[in-house]
């Protein structure tokens, strides 16, 4: 796992990495409750200051006029301490947003398998445009192989198959703990 984190750079933010449909809001809220931090959904944020949903962001103006937005978002939070931002899975493609959040970030990498990452996002049709298309798996699977590189950069990698959400917020928690940095 690699990190830009220097040893003695105390993480005051939670960044959460990963597919669509991994659980990085989910698990975002319940580990933000758990520390006392607030939680930032970069998409919700996104859709509330532009007054409609992503896909439809993604329909009028394509990725890369949402990729702008998402950069635009990542600035505004980057000198905010105390907070975990989950951003969208396609955050990670434009790198320097993870590098802009500065050495006292945690990054995380929640992983989700193709079948487990389709089976969640199907649950609600309409707000993947990635996956709007007639091979949903294969899609999913295109996606990860071009970001798996950005995303094995964090510091901290679980798999998500199988677990509870407040399961993953515990591990993160813990390993916040471990390092001291998070209270018992």
């Amino acid at each position: 796992m690699a990190s830009s984190r220097p040893a003695d750079a105390v993480p005051r933010r939670v960044v959460l990495l990963g597919m669509m449909a991994s659980g990085k809001s989910a698990v975002g809220a319940v580990l933000a409750k758990r520390l006392g931090w607030s939680h930032v959904d970069l998409d919700r944020e996104i859709e509330a200051a532009q007054g409609r949903r992503v896909a439809e962001i993604f329909a009028a103006e394509g990725e890369p006029a949402f990729r702008a937005l998402e950069a635009a978002a990542t600035a505004r939070i980057a000198g905010r301490t105390e907070v975990v931002l989950s951003p969208g899975g396609g955050w990670i493609t434009r790198p320097a947003l993870l590098d802009s959040l500065g050495p006292d970030t945690l990054s995380v990498w929640l992983r989700v398998s193709v079948d487990e990452a389709v089976r969640r996002a199907s649950a609600s049709p309409g707000e993947r445009p990635l996956l709007a298309g007639p091979d949903p798996a294969g899609a999913v699977r295109r996606l990860l192989g071009e970001r798996e590189p950005l995303y094995s950069r964090a510091e901290l990698h679980l798999m998500t198959d199988g677990r509870s959400v407040p399961a993953l917020a515990d591990d993160i928690h813990s390993a916040l703990r471990a390092r001291g940095l998070a209270p018992r």
